[in-house]
């Protein structure tokens, strides 16, 4: 009994030595893959490119910015900060210097946003962003404002928003029941709130009430009379589109009358 007792002490004592080695062999491993983030404002990517690659980081050039202080092609910021310990393989973002502003802002307020664009990559500038706003009064697809503005000396990076001019979205209404109405005036009242008349078809009328079905059965030997023809007076039986509906100005109306 006594020698089993000190079999399973032994054991277990094995099993918490295994246990620790175990964690202090991943902890090594974990801090072993870890390496300090050198210090790289001021360098060119290929100093930088250099200074990482021993510690199996990388660098990425995410952003341009002018600069009056880093020179033409030097880094001026970077992410994650000197001294921050990070794992191998891991990308350091940096951003980088284009020098001191050389090139003036063109005026393109009032110009399209087609010319506008053409006007700023004339002069080695990007665009950034372009927004929309309705303005009544003004035409469509006109450049109301630009950030920086034109001449500008402060300009952090080579890139011009646009705030353009949207064309206006049609109105919109109800459409009114037109059944039962006369042609003539459904159409004029159509015209009169800016819409159009479309197609209109006549429809066969119902054999009359009372009607001696078997004169209605018997053939005619009579030359088929034309297709009748819709008048201003004829009525409108159906319409396209439906009572009720959203239709937008100018849209087409169908009528079927008799």
């Amino acid at each position: 009994m006594r020698s089993a007792l000190r079999f399973a002490m032994l054991a277990l004592v094995l099993v918490i030595v295994a246990m620790v080695s175990a964690l202090t062999a991943m902890r090594f491993a974990i801090h072993g893959q870890e390496v300090a983030v050198p210090p790289l404002v001021g360098l060119s990517p290929a100093e930088a490119e250099h200074a990482v690659a021993g510690l199996g980081l990388q660098i990425s050039i995410e952003r341009q910015y002018y600069s009056p202080q880093i020179p033409e092609g030097r880094i001026m910021s970077q992410l994650p900060l000197p001294g921050t310990k990070v794992r191998r393989g891991w990308q350091v973002r940096v951003a980088q210097s284009l020098g001191k502003t050389r090139v003036s802002i063109p005026d393109v307020t009032g110009q399209s946003e087609h010319a506008a664009e053409l006007n700023i990559r004339r002069r080695g500038l990007d665009v950034d962003s372009i927004a929309a706003v309705q303005e009544p009064g003004i035409p469509a697809d006109q450049v109301l404002a630009q950030s920086p503005t034109a001449n500008e000396t402060q300009v952090a990076a080579p890139k011009i928003n646009f705030l353009v001019t949207a064309a206006p979205e049609p109105q919109a209404f109800v459409m009114p029941s037109f059944i039962g109405q006369p042609l003539g005036s459904a159409s004029r009242s159509l015209q009169d709130a800016g819409f159009k008349l479309g197609n209109v078809n006549v429809v066969a009328s119902a054999t009359p009430a009372g009607g001696d079905a078997a004169d209605a059965e018997e053939p005619s030997t009579s030359t088929p009379a034309a297709p009748a023809q819709a008048s201003p007076a004829s009525i409108i039986v159906s319409q396209v589109p439906l009572a009720g509906q959203k239709v937008l100005l100018g849209a087409a109306v169908n009528f079927d009358v008799r």
